[in-house]
Protein backbone atom coordinates (compact mmCIF):
# COMPACT_ATOMS: atom_id res chain seq x y z
CA UNK A 1 0.00 0.00 0.00
CA UNK A 2 1.55 3.35 -1.33
CA UNK A 3 1.17 5.71 1.83
CA UNK A 4 1.62 8.63 -0.87
CA UNK A 5 -1.82 8.05 -2.48
CA UNK A 6 -3.78 8.59 1.12
CA UNK A 7 -4.81 11.32 3.04
CA UNK A 8 -3.65 12.06 6.56
CA UNK A 9 -6.50 10.62 8.33
CA UNK A 10 -6.47 7.16 5.71
CA UNK A 11 -3.09 7.07 6.70
CA UNK A 12 -3.59 7.23 10.34
CA UNK A 13 -6.53 4.61 10.02
CA UNK A 14 -4.06 1.97 8.58
CA UNK A 15 -1.32 2.41 10.89
CA UNK A 16 -4.17 2.14 13.92
CA UNK A 17 -5.48 -0.90 11.99
CA UNK A 18 -2.47 -2.34 11.54
CA UNK A 19 -1.47 -2.00 14.81
CA UNK A 20 -4.39 -4.16 16.25
CA UNK A 21 -3.74 -6.90 13.37
CA UNK A 22 0.04 -7.56 14.34
CA UNK A 23 -1.25 -7.32 17.95
CA UNK A 24 -4.32 -8.93 18.02
CA UNK A 25 -4.66 -11.59 14.78
CA UNK A 26 -1.67 -12.33 13.33
CA UNK A 27 -0.08 -13.86 16.51
CA UNK A 28 -3.12 -15.90 17.48
CA UNK A 29 -4.22 -16.62 13.47
CA UNK A 30 -2.91 -20.45 13.12
CA UNK A 31 -3.90 -21.68 16.60
CA UNK A 32 -7.50 -20.56 15.72
CA UNK A 33 -7.25 -21.61 12.33
CA UNK A 34 -5.97 -25.36 13.96
CA UNK A 35 -8.55 -25.31 16.79
CA UNK A 36 -11.47 -23.77 14.94
CA UNK A 37 -11.79 -21.09 17.21
CA UNK A 38 -13.99 -17.74 16.66
CA UNK A 39 -12.49 -15.48 18.67
CA UNK A 40 -15.35 -13.41 19.84
CA UNK A 41 -13.45 -11.41 22.19
CA UNK A 42 -11.23 -9.79 20.03
CA UNK A 43 -13.91 -9.32 17.53
CA UNK A 44 -15.33 -6.80 20.10
CA UNK A 45 -12.09 -5.09 20.85
CA UNK A 46 -11.93 -4.24 17.02
CA UNK A 47 -15.30 -2.95 17.70
CA UNK A 48 -13.38 -0.60 20.13
CA UNK A 49 -11.74 0.97 17.46
CA UNK A 50 -14.94 1.45 15.63
CA UNK A 51 -14.84 -1.94 13.17
CA UNK A 52 -18.10 -3.07 14.48
CA UNK A 53 -20.06 -0.24 12.40
CA UNK A 54 -17.42 1.09 9.46
CA UNK A 55 -19.86 2.30 7.03
CA UNK A 56 -22.41 2.87 9.58
CA UNK A 57 -23.45 6.49 9.96
CA UNK A 58 -22.00 8.40 12.98
CA UNK A 59 -25.45 9.44 15.08
CA UNK A 60 -26.54 5.62 15.01
CA UNK A 61 -22.70 4.68 16.76
CA UNK A 62 -20.76 3.96 13.72
CA UNK A 63 -17.60 5.45 12.20
CA UNK A 64 -19.35 6.32 9.15
CA UNK A 65 -16.83 6.22 6.83
CA UNK A 66 -16.57 5.54 3.37
CA UNK A 67 -15.90 2.46 0.99
CA UNK A 68 -12.22 3.82 -0.10
CA UNK A 69 -11.81 3.84 3.76
CA UNK A 70 -13.62 0.53 4.37
CA UNK A 71 -11.69 -1.58 2.15
CA UNK A 72 -7.93 -0.15 3.32
CA UNK A 73 -8.96 -1.27 6.96
CA UNK A 74 -10.15 -5.09 5.39
CA UNK A 75 -6.88 -5.14 3.35
CA UNK A 76 -5.24 -4.43 6.88
CA UNK A 77 -6.85 -6.46 9.15
CA UNK A 78 -6.69 -9.45 6.47
CA UNK A 79 -2.76 -9.27 6.25
CA UNK A 80 -3.47 -10.31 10.35
CA UNK A 81 -5.87 -13.33 9.24
CA UNK A 82 -8.00 -13.27 6.56
CA UNK A 83 -10.63 -15.62 8.00
CA UNK A 84 -11.18 -12.85 10.80
CA UNK A 85 -11.13 -9.69 8.54
CA UNK A 86 -13.42 -11.68 6.00
CA UNK A 87 -16.33 -12.12 8.76
CA UNK A 88 -15.64 -8.54 9.95
CA UNK A 89 -16.43 -7.65 6.24
CA UNK A 90 -19.60 -9.79 6.34
CA UNK A 91 -21.01 -7.93 9.73
CA UNK A 92 -20.28 -4.84 8.49
CA UNK A 93 -22.35 -5.66 5.34
CA UNK A 94 -25.35 -6.49 7.03
CA UNK A 95 -25.10 -3.36 9.62
CA UNK A 96 -24.60 -1.24 6.59
CA UNK A 97 -27.95 -2.80 5.12
CA UNK A 98 -29.95 -2.22 8.52
CA UNK A 99 -28.61 1.14 8.57
CA UNK A 100 -29.52 1.92 5.04
CA UNK A 101 -32.34 0.54 4.71
CA UNK A 102 -34.03 0.33 8.33
CA UNK A 103 -36.41 3.01 9.69
CA UNK A 104 -35.56 5.02 12.88
CA UNK A 105 -36.86 2.22 14.95
CA UNK A 106 -35.08 -0.52 13.87
CA UNK A 107 -31.44 1.54 13.15
CA UNK A 108 -32.17 2.67 17.40
CA UNK A 109 -33.23 -0.79 18.16
CA UNK A 110 -29.76 -2.88 16.38
CA UNK A 111 -27.23 -1.00 15.64
CA UNK A 112 -25.64 0.20 18.84
CA UNK A 113 -25.35 -3.18 20.02
CA UNK A 114 -23.54 -4.27 16.18
CA UNK A 115 -21.47 -1.74 16.37
CA UNK A 116 -20.09 -2.66 19.86
CA UNK A 117 -20.42 -6.17 18.26
CA UNK A 118 -22.31 -7.18 21.27
CA UNK A 119 -24.27 -8.43 18.84
CA UNK A 120 -23.08 -9.97 15.99
CA UNK A 121 -24.61 -10.38 12.46
CA UNK A 122 -24.71 -12.83 9.71
CA UNK A 123 -26.33 -12.50 6.26
CA UNK A 124 -28.91 -15.31 4.79
CA UNK A 125 -29.01 -15.21 1.06
CA UNK A 126 -27.29 -18.70 -0.02
CA UNK A 127 -29.70 -21.53 0.31
CA UNK A 128 -29.08 -25.35 -0.66
CA UNK A 129 -30.87 -25.17 -4.33
CA UNK A 130 -30.18 -21.55 -4.71
CA UNK A 131 -26.65 -20.25 -4.77
CA UNK A 132 -25.73 -18.29 -8.08
CA UNK A 133 -29.32 -17.74 -9.04
CA UNK A 134 -30.27 -16.23 -5.76
CA UNK A 135 -33.61 -15.26 -7.11
CA UNK A 136 -34.71 -18.70 -7.15
CA UNK A 137 -34.51 -18.96 -3.82
CA UNK A 138 -37.27 -20.80 -2.08
CA UNK A 139 -37.53 -19.88 1.57
CA UNK A 140 -40.82 -18.05 2.04
CA UNK A 141 -42.53 -15.42 3.72
CA UNK A 142 -46.33 -16.11 4.90
CA UNK A 143 -47.57 -13.02 6.13
CA UNK A 144 -50.36 -14.06 8.78
CA UNK A 145 -51.97 -11.05 10.30
CA UNK A 146 -49.71 -8.65 11.80
CA UNK A 147 -46.84 -10.97 11.12
CA UNK A 148 -44.84 -13.05 8.52
CA UNK A 149 -43.64 -16.72 8.85
CA UNK A 150 -40.69 -17.63 7.66
CA UNK A 151 -39.74 -21.65 6.41
CA UNK A 152 -36.97 -22.68 5.15
CA UNK A 153 -33.08 -23.33 4.70
CA UNK A 154 -30.27 -21.09 4.46
CA UNK A 155 -26.76 -22.53 3.32
CA UNK A 156 -22.94 -21.72 3.99
CA UNK A 157 -23.64 -18.66 6.51
CA UNK A 158 -20.75 -17.37 7.98
CA UNK A 159 -21.00 -16.61 11.97
CA UNK A 160 -24.35 -19.06 12.07
CA UNK A 161 -24.59 -19.88 15.47
CA UNK A 162 -22.93 -17.64 16.82
CA UNK A 163 -24.69 -14.65 15.59
CA UNK A 164 -27.13 -12.27 17.35
CA UNK A 165 -28.70 -11.09 14.48
CA UNK A 166 -29.74 -12.42 10.58
CA UNK A 167 -30.68 -10.73 7.43
CA UNK A 168 -32.93 -12.89 5.86
CA UNK A 169 -33.85 -12.95 2.24
CA UNK A 170 -37.12 -14.94 1.84
CA UNK A 171 -40.31 -15.33 -0.80
CA UNK A 172 -43.30 -12.95 -0.12
CA UNK A 173 -44.23 -13.17 -3.58
CA UNK A 174 -44.59 -14.55 -7.13
CA UNK A 175 -41.01 -16.07 -9.00
CA UNK A 176 -37.74 -14.07 -9.28
CA UNK A 177 -36.37 -11.29 -7.73
CA UNK A 178 -39.51 -8.98 -7.38
CA UNK A 179 -40.72 -11.70 -4.95
CA UNK A 180 -38.32 -11.27 -2.58
CA UNK A 181 -38.19 -9.52 0.73
CA UNK A 182 -35.35 -8.87 3.39
CA UNK A 183 -36.51 -9.43 7.11
CA UNK A 184 -33.96 -9.01 10.83
CA UNK A 185 -34.41 -12.55 12.29
CA UNK A 186 -33.02 -13.15 16.10
CA UNK A 187 -30.89 -16.23 17.66
CA UNK A 188 -33.69 -16.15 20.10
CA UNK A 189 -36.58 -16.32 17.63
CA UNK A 190 -38.48 -19.91 18.27
CA UNK A 191 -38.77 -22.00 15.31
CA UNK A 192 -34.80 -20.89 14.16
CA UNK A 193 -32.10 -23.96 14.29
CA UNK A 194 -28.32 -24.37 12.70
CA UNK A 195 -26.96 -27.04 11.01
CA UNK A 196 -23.76 -28.86 12.17
CA UNK A 197 -20.32 -27.02 11.80
CA UNK A 198 -19.14 -27.01 8.17
CA UNK A 199 -16.05 -28.82 7.59
CA UNK A 200 -14.08 -26.74 5.43
CA UNK A 201 -11.05 -26.37 3.67
CA UNK A 202 -10.18 -22.64 5.14
CA UNK A 203 -11.96 -19.89 7.09
CA UNK A 204 -11.84 -22.34 9.86
CA UNK A 205 -11.89 -19.21 12.36
CA UNK A 206 -15.29 -18.87 11.75
CA UNK A 207 -17.94 -21.12 11.59
CA UNK A 208 -20.04 -22.08 9.16
CA UNK A 209 -23.73 -23.70 9.20
CA UNK A 210 -26.93 -23.82 7.73
CA UNK A 211 -29.69 -21.53 9.23
CA UNK A 212 -32.73 -23.47 9.75
CA UNK A 213 -36.21 -21.61 9.83
CA UNK A 214 -39.07 -23.76 10.89
CA UNK A 215 -41.76 -22.06 11.32
CA UNK A 216 -40.39 -18.23 12.39
CA UNK A 217 -42.71 -16.21 13.22
CA UNK A 218 -41.70 -12.46 13.00
CA UNK A 219 -43.72 -9.06 14.02
CA UNK A 220 -44.18 -6.80 10.65
CA UNK A 221 -41.54 -4.24 12.41
CA UNK A 222 -39.12 -7.22 11.32
CA UNK A 223 -39.48 -6.60 7.73
CA UNK A 224 -36.22 -4.45 6.71
CA UNK A 225 -37.60 -1.50 3.54
CA UNK A 226 -40.71 -2.72 1.66
CA UNK A 227 -42.11 -5.83 0.72
CA UNK A 228 -40.74 -6.87 -2.65
CA UNK A 229 -37.58 -4.96 -2.31
CA UNK A 230 -35.32 -7.76 -0.62
CA UNK A 231 -33.34 -8.78 -3.41
CA UNK A 232 -32.32 -5.32 -4.16
CA UNK A 233 -31.35 -4.93 -0.86
CA UNK A 234 -29.45 -7.68 -0.90
CA UNK A 235 -27.62 -6.92 -3.71
CA UNK A 236 -26.63 -3.44 -2.96
CA UNK A 237 -25.26 -4.79 0.10
CA UNK A 238 -23.17 -7.42 -1.95
CA UNK A 239 -21.83 -4.51 -3.87
CA UNK A 240 -20.06 -2.99 -0.93
CA UNK A 241 -19.51 -6.96 0.55
CA UNK A 242 -17.57 -7.89 -2.97
CA UNK A 243 -14.94 -4.82 -2.27
CA UNK A 244 -14.52 -6.09 1.36
CA UNK A 245 -13.91 -9.48 0.19
CA UNK A 246 -11.83 -8.44 -2.81
CA UNK A 247 -9.45 -5.89 -0.24
CA UNK A 248 -9.41 -9.02 2.01
CA UNK A 249 -7.10 -11.02 -0.35
CA UNK A 250 -5.35 -8.32 -1.24
CA UNK A 251 -4.12 -8.33 1.92
CA UNK A 252 -4.05 -11.83 2.60
CA UNK A 253 -1.43 -11.77 0.00
CA UNK A 254 0.33 -8.83 0.48
CA UNK A 255 1.76 -10.90 3.63
CA UNK A 256 2.11 -14.15 1.96
CA UNK A 257 4.55 -11.29 -0.03
CA UNK A 258 6.55 -10.32 2.66
CA UNK A 259 7.11 -13.69 4.33
CA UNK A 260 8.24 -14.81 0.72
CA UNK A 261 10.93 -11.91 0.97
CA UNK A 262 11.82 -12.85 4.80
CA UNK A 263 12.41 -16.09 3.71
CA UNK A 264 14.07 -15.69 0.58
CA UNK A 265 16.39 -13.26 2.38
CA UNK A 266 17.18 -15.94 5.03
CA UNK A 267 17.70 -19.02 2.65
CA UNK A 268 21.13 -19.93 0.73
CA UNK A 269 21.44 -22.03 -2.10
CA UNK A 270 24.39 -23.52 -3.91
CA UNK A 271 26.62 -20.62 -2.08
CA UNK A 272 24.13 -17.49 -2.45
CA UNK A 273 20.48 -16.16 -1.29
CA UNK A 274 17.58 -17.10 -2.92
CA UNK A 275 16.90 -13.34 -2.72
CA UNK A 276 19.46 -13.14 -5.11
CA UNK A 277 18.67 -15.11 -7.70
CA UNK A 278 17.39 -13.26 -10.80
CA UNK A 279 14.58 -15.71 -11.20
CA UNK A 280 13.29 -15.61 -8.02
CA UNK A 281 13.22 -11.47 -8.10
CA UNK A 282 10.78 -11.18 -11.15
CA UNK A 283 8.42 -13.54 -9.71
CA UNK A 284 8.25 -10.80 -6.52
CA UNK A 285 8.45 -8.35 -8.98
CA UNK A 286 5.29 -9.78 -10.63
CA UNK A 287 3.77 -10.43 -7.90
CA UNK A 288 4.00 -6.97 -6.31
CA UNK A 289 2.72 -5.32 -9.19
CA UNK A 290 -0.09 -7.65 -9.83
CA UNK A 291 -1.56 -6.89 -6.29
CA UNK A 292 -0.83 -2.80 -6.94
CA UNK A 293 -3.07 -3.01 -9.87
CA UNK A 294 -5.72 -5.09 -8.23
CA UNK A 295 -5.34 -2.64 -4.84
CA UNK A 296 -5.79 0.36 -7.97
CA UNK A 297 -8.99 -1.59 -9.44
CA UNK A 298 -10.64 -1.97 -5.77
CA UNK A 299 -9.94 1.32 -4.67
CA UNK A 300 -11.34 2.62 -8.01
CA UNK A 301 -15.11 0.55 -7.72
CA UNK A 302 -14.73 1.83 -3.87
CA UNK A 303 -15.17 5.42 -5.08
CA UNK A 304 -17.45 4.95 -7.56
CA UNK A 305 -19.65 3.19 -5.23
CA UNK A 306 -19.07 6.32 -2.96
CA UNK A 307 -20.28 8.48 -5.56
CA UNK A 308 -23.08 6.69 -6.53
CA UNK A 309 -21.63 5.99 -10.27
CA UNK A 310 -24.08 3.99 -12.29
CA UNK A 311 -21.01 1.92 -12.90
CA UNK A 312 -20.66 1.23 -9.41
CA UNK A 313 -21.78 -2.63 -9.65
CA UNK A 314 -19.86 -3.74 -12.59
CA UNK A 315 -17.14 -2.21 -10.91
CA UNK A 316 -17.33 -3.93 -8.19
CA UNK A 317 -17.58 -7.00 -9.89
CA UNK A 318 -14.84 -6.29 -11.40
CA UNK A 319 -12.48 -5.65 -8.34
CA UNK A 320 -14.17 -8.55 -6.77
CA UNK A 321 -12.82 -11.12 -9.66
CA UNK A 322 -9.91 -9.80 -10.11
CA UNK A 323 -8.53 -9.08 -6.70
CA UNK A 324 -9.72 -12.62 -5.46
CA UNK A 325 -8.10 -13.80 -8.18
CA UNK A 326 -5.05 -11.74 -7.84
CA UNK A 327 -4.61 -12.34 -4.28
CA UNK A 328 -4.80 -16.38 -4.74
CA UNK A 329 -2.21 -16.62 -7.14
CA UNK A 330 -0.40 -14.33 -5.53
CA UNK A 331 -0.52 -16.54 -2.19
CA UNK A 332 0.02 -19.74 -4.07
CA UNK A 333 3.38 -18.53 -5.58
CA UNK A 334 4.31 -17.64 -2.46
CA UNK A 335 3.95 -21.07 -1.00
CA UNK A 336 5.95 -22.02 -4.00
CA UNK A 337 8.70 -19.55 -3.11
CA UNK A 338 8.90 -21.22 0.40
CA UNK A 339 8.85 -24.72 -0.93
CA UNK A 340 8.97 -27.25 1.08
CA UNK A 341 8.38 -24.86 3.96
CA UNK A 342 5.16 -23.70 2.37
CA UNK A 343 3.66 -26.67 3.10
CA UNK A 344 4.01 -27.01 6.71
CA UNK A 345 1.55 -24.93 8.72
CA UNK A 346 3.81 -23.51 11.23
CA UNK A 347 4.62 -20.96 8.53
CA UNK A 348 1.70 -19.86 7.68
CA UNK A 349 1.43 -19.74 3.75
CA UNK A 350 -0.94 -22.32 3.48
CA UNK A 351 -3.31 -21.18 5.63
CA UNK A 352 -3.63 -18.12 3.73
CA UNK A 353 -3.45 -20.01 0.79
CA UNK A 354 -6.74 -22.11 2.05
CA UNK A 355 -8.12 -18.78 3.24
CA UNK A 356 -8.16 -17.21 0.06
CA UNK A 357 -9.66 -19.44 -2.35
CA UNK A 358 -12.78 -19.39 -0.95
CA UNK A 359 -13.11 -15.86 -1.48
CA UNK A 360 -13.21 -16.70 -5.54
CA UNK A 361 -16.61 -18.43 -4.56
CA UNK A 362 -18.22 -16.44 -1.56
CA UNK A 363 -20.08 -13.13 -2.53
CA UNK A 364 -20.69 -14.08 -5.99
CA UNK A 365 -18.64 -16.97 -7.55
CA UNK A 366 -16.13 -15.25 -10.17
CA UNK A 367 -18.10 -16.53 -12.51
CA UNK A 368 -20.97 -14.52 -11.73
CA UNK A 369 -18.73 -11.15 -11.84
CA UNK A 370 -18.24 -12.19 -15.02
CA UNK A 371 -22.06 -12.73 -15.73
CA UNK A 372 -22.43 -9.01 -14.34
CA UNK A 373 -19.64 -7.44 -16.30
CA UNK A 374 -20.51 -8.62 -19.42
CA UNK A 375 -24.30 -7.34 -18.75
CA UNK A 376 -23.26 -4.47 -18.61
CA UNK A 377 -21.09 -4.16 -21.32
CA UNK A 378 -23.27 -5.59 -23.32
CA UNK A 379 -26.69 -4.86 -22.57
CA UNK A 380 -27.03 -1.39 -25.03
CA UNK A 381 -26.61 -4.11 -28.02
Amino acid sequence: MTSTLLTEDQQALVETTLDFAQDHLAPHALDWDRDKHFPVDVLRKAAGLGLGGVYVREESGGSGLTRADGVLVFETLASGCPSIAGYLSIHNMVAWMIDHYGDDAQRDRWLPRLCAMDDLASYCLTEPGAGSDAAALRTRAVREGDDYVLTGVKQFISGAGASQLYVVMARTGGNGPDGVSAFVVDKDDPGLSFGPDERKMGWNAQPTRQVVLDGVRLPADRLLGREGHGFRIAMNGLNGGRLGIAACSLGGARSALSSSLTHLADREAFGRRLLDAQALRFRLADMATELAAARALVQQAAQALDRGDPQAPQLCAMAKRFATDTGYSVADRALQLHGGYGYLSDYGVEKIVRDLRVHQILEGTNEIMRVIVARGLTEAF
